[in-house]
């Protein structure tokens, strides 16, 4: 379980690491400026998809039927303390630019791809 955590934390660290800097350096080259601070998006996302994978990993050691379901009510909240936690900055704008809707997405895809992938081979293994 703590070996499986650690290569989660650790494949999360490499995609931040990879993603991150790109995605602001294409930003910076096309000049283009955000109403938010898309490393919070970032952090938040890692936050939240190591939290969720740590509650997959739990339910699934000891209600190995219901990870499943752990899983789902994880993604849930996790979206819901998203709109919670970035209302003022993201939402309260009239309209967003389709460079700050695509660098809110970006992010969410990339860890929501990640985290389904991990658990859904932590769910096969099971």
């Amino acid at each position: 379980m703590i070996k499986r955590i650690i290569y989660f934390i650790i494949a999360i660290i490499i995609l931040f690491a990879l993603s991150y800097p790109l995605h602001q350096y294409i930003l910076n080259s096309k000049e283009i400026t955000l109403c938010y601070s898309l490393l919070s998006i970032y952090l938040f996302h890692i936050i939240s998809a190591i939290l969720v994978y740590f509650v997959v990993e739990f339910v699934a050691d000891y209600v190995p039927s219901q990870a499943g379901y752990g899983y789902l009510a994880s993604v849930f909240l996790k979206l819901g303390f998203f709109v919670l936690i970035f209302n003022n900055p993201v939402f309260t704008s009239e309209s967003l630019t389709k460079p700050e809707r695509f660098s809110l997405v970006i992010p969410l895809f990339l860890f929501l791809i990640t985290e389904a992938l991990a658990t859904a081979k932590l769910l096969n293994s099971k």
